[in-house]
């Protein structure tokens, strides 16, 4: 019975061949886009599961109102915590990044790109595989280090590391382990350092680390974040409150107040809070529109499929009935067809799978990811989509085909049947539905892409170099920075040399500290900067005048702020007005234009700007040098500024530069991204579409083509004809575009919400997805129309 179905099988492939292409090909396109979204769902997903503790251990997230959310922490908080509650086992604050410096040993360097720091336990809350060394003293002290085994195998090969010394940021450091990270982890460093913090701190403003609690349970972490929200008024606002002469509510309306909540490592990179965790959060909102985009695509496949099916088992009417004249049952019949949809689906199975194997280098490369088809970590996801593939485009057809009416199929008369129809034409107006979803989305997506990437940003970055400057952190760092000033502007073609304290990259400033001005709090973004910056970057000047060195005074009390902070003092004219800053008395010389600083997803910032000098630790934050050059031989003038950059100021880490421009365009590349696989799905989308539209409409016109031989016979003209054919598919399109347009409406509104500076939904994207819809569907439906009346009248009509 099986031989027979397979020969049936062949034999109708082999008869259609063009439609059964189409099929394998739609389902294989489907079958591929899962399995890429799978695998990077999976990938994203496998964070941290390896860990024993990931729902014991709770990183502390403090809401500091109109400041944000902050994932960093001040240093009494877990002592004072651990000494009162009985809600916690213990805590280990961290450094929320990874410092990326030279290590060396017996003469050997190496750049290290993860070196973390953080307290002795961290260990116990990440409990890496150690293969040398006690996790529990791998970093006792400010002389110990645990390094990777890829370190450990970089520097010392074959020897035994433990006890060997390793040199960094010129001190010497003994290995006490060496481990070996088991899966996707938050915290993944190269190299572990010991983080000393002091435990009778009263620093209770600046929140410098990332903290990580174990809660005895789940149930606890809720009661732990009101402990610790317990705390901060008692140690901060109460005190504060106190040495200022007012009332506590009186501070708490002024200032504010800090809402703790605590996040599980299990929920950290998925989650909707933010992280300090330093391999970062992952993209939830993409993950969920890869996975719903996929689904949609192999829903539109599998409805290609049906519909074909349904249609092509009219051409194979009389084969059921004529099985069932010799005796096959119905049960039989719907099992063949269900067989023929197992094959199917394999091929379309293995066909995927060479997509997915070939493309797959592109897709890691999109993601940057590096993700791996292994049959072993997916087979059962694989698995039930190929059995949720086979039941819901095998069952319905086979059913169909088995419930045929064998009198009425002998008779010859079944081809005017309208059993199916409606099934077909709702799922053809499904087909219409997601592929107006698609190409709106698409059109939206990229307005929003090219809004980002036109918006003027108040400043000129084209012609401006950003070299990460590193600080020695020895109190001479603005010194350097002048001897290196001096240096550069000699170099031929660099017309402007400036120094800053913030980057372009989204990081933004490397400091934020709040003041209050008519009772107004305001937390601004510390903009440390040397004279002329802010010219080089035409960043203009609202009123007043800028930082000069002809004023003394412009290195010790002087100050510039943006028109965001301008709006938050609630001042009309705050030029000449003195604000105290952080214990300093400081006056607004001028006031500067707003500018994007971070990426277009968050709101301009207060900024105050300074000089360097006029805060003494500031020169400490340097991390940028801006150079200004001229376009024409700027290849010569970048070589010249490399050799001096290798040779005077950094001979050890590669010379690294940056335009402006173009580091701060990385800060939407995301976004960039989904635009052009929003792209790429809605060709995909339109062309499966159109496949089953192209099918369809064949099957459509073939069944009716004796009623076409008799009414060109009656006289009837092309133009009519063609109008009569093609009515119902433009009711079809004009119902799946209505069916559609709320639901992308709303989804888009919901992603452009991501965005503080963001366009418009108009009408415009509708129009367009209607008209490339109705046009497309019009090409296909009328050419194929247009065949149909060209046929030879009397081949159809001679037996009537």
């Amino acid at each position: 019975m099986i031989q027979n179905w397979l020969k049936v099988f062949v034999y109708h492939f082999k008869q259609h061949k063009l439609f059964s292409i189409l099929n394998v090909l739609g389902l294989s396109i489907g079958i591929s886009g899962l399995i890429f979204a799978i695998l990077y769902w999976n990938e994203e997903q496998s964070y941290n599961e390896w860990n024993p503790e990931k729902d014991k251990v709770y990183e502390v997230i403090n809401d500091l109102g109109d400041s944000g959310k902050w994932a960093w922490n001040v240093a009494p908080t877990a002592p004072i915590l651990e000494a009162s509650s009985k809600n916690i086992e213990s805590y280990c604050y961290y450094t929320a990044w990874y410092s990326e410096e030279i290590l060396s040993y017996n003469g050997k360097k190496e750049m290290i790109k993860k070196i973390g720091a953080a307290e002795s336990n961290f260990f116990s809350y990440f409990p890496f595989e150690f293969i040398a060394g006690n996790p529990k003293t791998a970093i006792q002290d400010q002389s110990s280090i645990a390094v990777s085994e890829a370190v450990a195998k970089l520097f010392f090969k074959d020897e035994n590391p433990i006890g060997k010394q390793l040199i960094y940021d010129g001190k010497p450091y003994a290995v006490r382990g060496v481990y070996r990270i088991p899966g996707k982890s938050s915290m993944a460093p190269d190299v572990m350092l010991y983080l000393k913090m002091d435990k009778n701190s009263e620093s209770w403003g600046d929140f410098n680390y990332g903290l990580m609690l174990k809660v005895n349970s789940p149930e606890k972490a809720a009661a732990v974040a009101k402990e610790i929200e317990a705390i901060y008024y008692e140690h901060r606002i109460r005190k504060e409150a106190k040495n200022m002469g007012i009332s506590e509510q009186d501070f708490i309306k002024k200032y504010g107040k800090i809402t703790v909540s605590l996040t599980s490592l299990a929920k950290a990179r998925l989650g909707d809070q933010i992280s300090g965790l330093v391999e970062g959060k992952g993209n939830y909102q993409f993950l969920i529109i890869m996975m719903g985009l996929s689904v949609l695509i192999l829903v539109l496949s599998i409805v290609n499929y049906v519909n074909l099916a349904t249609a092509n088992a009219i051409k194979r009417a009389k084969e059921i009935g004529i099985r069932k004249i010799i005796g096959a049952t119905k049960k039989q019949i719907v099992w063949q067809f269900i067989f023929e949809t197992v094959l199917v689906v394999c091929v379309a199975l293995i066909l995927s799978l060479m997509i997915v194997e070939l493309t797959l280098p592109y897709y890691n490369s999109f993601l940057q990811k590096d993700l791996q088809l292994i049959g072993s970590q997916f087979y059962l996801q694989l698995l039930l989509i190929v059995v949720v593939v086979i039941a819901l485009a095998g069952i319905f057809p086979s059913v169909y085909v088995s419930n045929f009416e064998t009198l009425k199929v002998l008779k010859g008369n079944f081809g005017r049947s309208k059993n199916g129809v409606w099934l077909r034409n709702g799922m053809l107006i499904l087909q219409f539905c997601i592929a107006t979803f698609f190409i709106i989305g698409s059109y939206i997506v990229y307005q929003q892409v090219n809004y980002m990437t036109n918006k003027e940003l108040g400043y000129k970055g084209d012609q401006v170099l950003t070299i990460p400057y590193r600080s020695k952190r020895d109190g001479a760092d603005f010194a350097r920075y002048k001897t290196i000033q001096q240096e550069l502007q000699k170099i031929k073609g660099i017309k402007g040399v400036g120094a800053g304290t913030f980057n372009f990259s989204g990081n933004g400033a490397t400091s934020s500290t709040g003041f209050t001005y008519n009772d107004n709090p305001i937390q601004a973004q510390n903009m440390g900067i040397d004279f002329d910056l802010l010219k080089m970057l035409n960043i203009k000047l609202l009123q007043g005048r800028e930082l000069t060195p002809e004023l003394a005074s412009d290195t010790i009390n002087s100050m510039l702020i943006n028109k965001t902070t301008w709006e938050k003092m609630g001042e009309k004219d705050p030029v000449g007005k003195e604000i105290e800053w952080n214990g300093s008395k400081l006056k607004v010389v001028g006031i500067v234009d707003d500018f994007h600083l971070y990426g277009l997803q968050r709101e301009i910032p207060p900024m105050v700007f300074f000089h360097i000098k006029t805060i003494p630790w500031m020169q400490t934050n340097i991390n940028r040098i801006y150079i200004k050059v001229d376009p024409q031989n700027m290849d010569q003038t970048i070589a010249g500024l490399e050799k001096f950059w290798t040779q005077k100021v950094d001979t050890e880490y590669p010379f690294k530069y940056d335009f402006v421009d173009k580091e701060y365009a990385r800060t939407y590349e995301t976004y960039v991204k989904q635009r052009n696989l929003f792209s790429l799905l809605n060709i995909v989308v339109i062309t499966i579409a159109l496949f089953g539209l192209f099918a369809l409409a064949s099957y459509s016109i073939e069944r009716r083509i004796k009623e076409i031989a008799i009414r060109r016979t009656l006289g009837a003209e092309t133009g009519m004809l063609l109008k009569n054919l093609s009515t119902q598919y433009i009711i079809f399109c004009v119902i799946g575009f209505i069916l559609a347009a709320m639901p992308a409406y709303y989804l888009l509104n919901k992603w452009l919400e991501d965005f503080a500076f963001r366009i418009s939904i108009t009408i415009l994207p509708f129009i367009i997805g209607f008209v490339v819809l109705l046009s497309l569907t019009l090409l296909i439906v009328l050419s194929k129309a247009y065949q149909a009346t060209r046929i030879d009248i009397l081949k159809y009509l001679k037996y009537e």
